[in-house]
């Protein structure tokens, strides 16, 4: 035995100082990419005064404060829909989500795009799963570590509402403050790497509840592959159910391109597509890149041009994403308050089908369990598209109804005729009046060209900041 492992220590002496010397003119032969594109794309060279939407964000405050959150709090929508929009979720930054297998490349991709290569904050890469928090990437004076706790209980920030998953996943929250011209204008959120072989409660929190927050909220959804790893898992599958609805926002990337010969990337590009097909029912399929997103040049004989062109496709629509920011943001306001209104709608219809059908000597709870468990015997949503101008698109599912009445019993409900006062009007016509006028005039204001900063905040109510309690004032 010890003549064995003298025989391997012989071996290495002749074989570890060729392999070092290897490695070393290997790093030497690798140069760094040129990073110049990502500068002029996302047009962070130019020392131009960031625009001032600060006016608008307040005055898209105060129409939802004022015109949406009453019908909404009347109405118990959070109860249905599980989005409560908070006044940092209003004035917050566009997000881009990073989603995908583990070890496919996403937190390399993102200290590639912030230069954080080679810093103390870049993000652990390897290629085993690295990644086990949420991270989110946001702009700040300088590199600073922002822990779960005090991120959920900062009500300035959007993440106030994901204390409702739990001290475990707080702790499995994390926020980084990095001083770049690009988190000036967008939040990035690094996920962990889906593992097909594990269970969502051996991680402690609720894992596909915690995605669906974040793709609610995100902008632009990054979903990163690998090209030896493109099987689709049940993991896989949920998460595709859950960006159902989402088809805009997603992006599909296959990085780490250059490892692979031209005739094997079609290949894998083919057989990606074969794998998505299934979980992407929609007609015109998500965008998919092909590059490498990492600072190291591309590997010789590959399609150097090809893959330089999708990554300045790529930063473009990052770039259309934040260059759109105000826009979409009233745009995902104004399809809130639709929601809210055929929720309101719908349940005031429930309530007055069950006054309708209650006599002296019904059993009130029999009745309205007949009226959930059959709402078409009662006409209760054909009613609506008949006297409203709701699409029958936008109805809600029926099976949601059991549930929210299942906790929210129909006589703790207002009919809309009896939600108006003399001083603060009608909360159905306040939100009509949103939706048809304010946010489409807000909207147009944008449009026109016209100054946001020159908004008056004595019409426009504009708010103080929201503090955080966990700071010392």
């Amino acid at each position: 035995m010890r003549a064995l492992v003298l025989l391997c220590c012989f071996v290495a002496s002749l074989l570890l100082p060729g392999q070092a010397e290897e490695a070393e003119d290997v790093s030497e032969e690798a140069p760094l990419r040129d990073r110049s594109h990502i500068e002029k794309t996302l047009m962070l060279d130019e020392d131009k005064p960031a625009d001032d939407y600060s006016v608008v964000l307040q005055r898209l405050r105060k129409i939802y404060h004022s015109s949406i959150k009453p019908l909404e709090q009347s109405y118990k929508y959070n109860e249905l829909r599980q989005h409560e929009i908070t006044d940092g979720e209003i004035t917050s930054k566009p997000m881009v989500l990073f989603l995908g297998p583990w070890s496919v490349g996403k937190s390399t991709m993102i200290n590639y795009l912030l230069g954080l290569e080679d810093t103390r904050y870049q993000l652990y890469t390897g290629a085993e799963p690295t990644t086990s928090e949420f991270t989110v990437l946001m702009h700040g004076p300088k590199l600073k570590t922002i822990e779960g706790i005090v991120m959920a209980a900062d009500s300035a920030r959007s993440f106030s509402p994901l204390e409702k998953f739990g001290q475990n996943f707080l702790e499995k929250l994390i926020g980084i403050e990095v001083p770049h011209k690009l988190l000036e204008r967008v939040t990035f959120v690094d996920t962990p790497g889906i593992i097909e072989n594990r269970k969502q409660q051996e991680r402690g929190y609720p894992f596909n509840d915690v995605c669906q927050w974040f793709i609610d909220r995100a902008d632009l959804i990054f979903v990163v592959f690998d090209p030896t790893k493109l099987d689709v898992g049940l993991e896989l599958e949920t998460l595709f159910r859950q960006l159902k609805g989402r088809e805009s926002q997603i992006r599909i990337i296959l990085n780490k391109a250059d490892n692979l010969a031209t005739q094997m990337l079609m290949r894998v590009y083919g057989a990606l597509f074969w794998s998505l097909a299934p979980l992407i029912n929609v007609t015109e399929p998500p965008r998919v890149y092909v590059s490498s997103f990492w600072p190291q040049d591309y590997k010789p004989d590959t399609h150097r041009e090809l893959f330089l062109k999708e990554e300045i496709s790529l930063l473009e629509d990052l770039n259309q994403v934040i260059e759109n920011r105000l826009e979409n943001k009233i745009a995902f306001i104004r399809q809130h308050a639709i929601r809210v209104r055929i929720h309101a709608l719908l349940v005031d219809r429930y309530l007055q089908t069950y006054k309708e059908k209650m006599t002296f000597f019904s059993d009130g709870e029999l009745v309205f369990k007949d009226i959930v468990e059959d709402p078409d015997k009662f006409y209760i949503f054909k009613t609506i598209l008949a006297k409203t101008n709701v699409s029958k698109f936008d109805l809600p599912n029926r099976e949601a109804y059991k549930d929210f009445f299942g906790i929210n019993p129909i006589s703790s409900f207002k009919l809309l005729s009896q939600q108006c006062s003399y001083m603060g009007g009608c909360f159905l016509e306040k939100i009509e009046r949103a939706i048809t006028h304010e946010l489409p005039g807000l909207l147009g204001s944008l449009g026109l060209g016209k100054n946001p900063g020159a908004l008056n905040c004595d019409k426009t109510g504009c708010g103080e900041t929201p503090k955080n309690r966990y700071k010392k004032h």
